[in-house]
C-alpha cells in the first residue's frame, strides 16, 4: 500500500504495515533523544494599544468619580436648602393653625356675629323627623342689632352708580 491509498477511503483507519527491518529500540550505544514539549512562540503583540486602553480606562474612572462626588455635594447644598425651607413653612403652618383656631373660639364668633347684626336665638325647636312631630316653643329672636351690624353703616348699602 502507497502512503495516497493508507490515507484515504475504508483504508485510512487500518494500521499500516510496519516495516520490520527497523529495529523498535535504538542500536547499543545510540540513544535516541527526549521528546519534550517546544516552546510556544512568543507572541508580538503591541503594547501601545494596550497601555492607552489601560490609560484611558482609568482616567474615565477618575473623571466619573469626581463627577459623581460633585453631584453629591451639590445635592447635599440643596438639601440643606430644602430643609430649612421646611422649617420656616412648618413654624408658617403653626401660626396659620393658631390664628384659624382663635377665630373659630367661641367668644371671637359671637363676637364677629355681633358685627355683623347677628342677634342670640331664643330656646330651639326641634322637628321629630319620622312622625313630623314639632318638640319645644319656637320663639323669635327679640335682641335689638348691635350698632356696628353692616346694615346700619353706610358702606353696606347697595350703591346705584
Amino acid at each position: 500500500m502507497t502512503h495516497a491509498t493508507a490515507t484515504r477511503g475504508a483504508n485510512a483507519l487500518r494500521d499500516s504495515p510496519r516495516d520490520t527491518t527497523t529495529p523498535s529500540r535504538p542500536a547499543p550505544g545510540r540513544e535516541q533523544p527526549r521528546l519534550r514539549a517546544a516552546p510556544p512562540v512568543p507572541v508580538a503583540a503591541p503594547r501601545a494599544p494596550f497601555v492607552a486602553l489601560v490609560l484611558v480606562m482609568v482616567v474615565a474612572g477618575v473623571v466619573g468619580i469626581l463627577v459623581l462626588n460633585t453631584k453629591i455635594n451639590e445635592n447635599a447644598f440643596q438639601l440643606t436648602n430644602l430643609e430649612a425651607q421646611q422649617v420656616t413653612l412648618d413654624q408658617q403652618e403653626q401660626q396659620l393653625n393658631q390664628q384659624l383656631a382663635d377665630r373659630e373660639s367661641p367668644n371671637n364668633l359671637a363676637a364677629e356675629a355681633l358685627k355683623l347684626g347677628l342677634v342670640p336665638a331664643g330656646t330651639p325647636a326641634f322637628i321629630r323627623l319620622p312622625d313630623g312631630r314639632v318638640l319645644g316653643v319656637p320663639q323669635p329672636a327679640t335682641s335689638a342689632p348691635s350698632i356696628t351690624s353692616q346694615a346700619d353703616t353706610p358702606s353696606a348699602a347697595p350703591s346705584g352708580q
